[in-house]
């Protein structure tokens, strides 16, 4: 790694304020990038701004907002290099009968729908700049049935096909467009088991098979890898960060 790796280039961090996300962002300024952090909580941005100082701009707000975008992009300044979609919330493990409908609408939204919408957006900045990289937060609920409940891992499904989908049309004009899928890392997103039958059914399972917590940092460094000039050939790949989880 280099300390100038992505020195002259514009990255938006979203859920920049805690977990990977700061994670993310504390990497990248510390590695010259010039950091737009988003974030819903204006207190977390607060103490991310005293960390990193000048190195990152900050926008409070949710992304489910079209506002919070448009204020996004008026600190971009035409310019965007790289993208880390990385703001999500958790279910509350309901199975498909006990879904809420709100439950489902906000995960959702959150989870897919604010990312797509900030990715449309960014796309042609990137490619009125010569190319870019977008790395998009799957989950280990991406790629199983038994991580989550449903709305969750829906929306993480979600997400690997609209990165495959995105770097399919992308990457002949210079934007790579990859996920990675984390494991059990220690955030602040609460995941409180409000079903019953989640805990009959998805209890035993993951108590045999979850691996040691992560830290932030883990999934940040690939993603940082993956917004770098180093994984320039790769585009359209859900990437496990999971401590080996998938294999299982």
């Amino acid at each position: 790694m280099s300390s100038t790796r992505f020195q002259d280039r514009t990255v938006i961090v979203t859920g920049a304020g805690s977990g990977i996300g700061r994670a993310t962002a504390v990497q990248l300024a510390e590695e010259s990038a010039r950091v737009i952090g988003v974030d819903v909580s204006r207190s977390r941005l607060r103490s991310l701004e005293e960390e990193l100082g000048d190195a990152v701009l900050t926008v409070d707000g949710d992304l489910t907002d079209q506002i919070t975008i448009d204020r996004v992009l008026a600190h971009a300044d035409s310019s965007v290099h790289g993208l880390a979609n990385i703001a999500g919330i958790m279910d509350g493990f309901e199975p498909t009968a006990e879904i809420k409908d709100e439950t489902w609408d906000r995960v959702l939204a959150v989870n897919l729908t604010a990312m797509m919408r900030l990715t449309r957006a960014v796309l042609p900045l990137m490619i009125s700049a010569g190319g870019g990289s977008i790395v998009n937060v799957s989950s280990e609920a991406g790629l199983r049935g038994s991580a989550a409940g449903t709305p969750y891992t829906t929306s993480k499904h979600a997400v690997n096909g609209f990165t495959l989908s995105t770097a399919f049309f992308y990457t002949p004009h210079g934007v790579r467009c990859n996920a990675v899928a984390p494991g059990p890392v220690a955030t602040n997103i609460e995941a409180p088991f409000r079903s019953e039958m989640a805990q009959r059914r998805l209890g035993p399972i993951m108590q045999a098979t979850l691996p040691e917590i992560a830290n932030a940092d883990a999934p940040a460094a690939a993603i940082i890898w993956l917004l770098s000039d180093e994984a320039s050939d790769v585009s359209g790949a859900i990437i496990p960060v999971d401590g080996g989880w998938a294999a299982i």
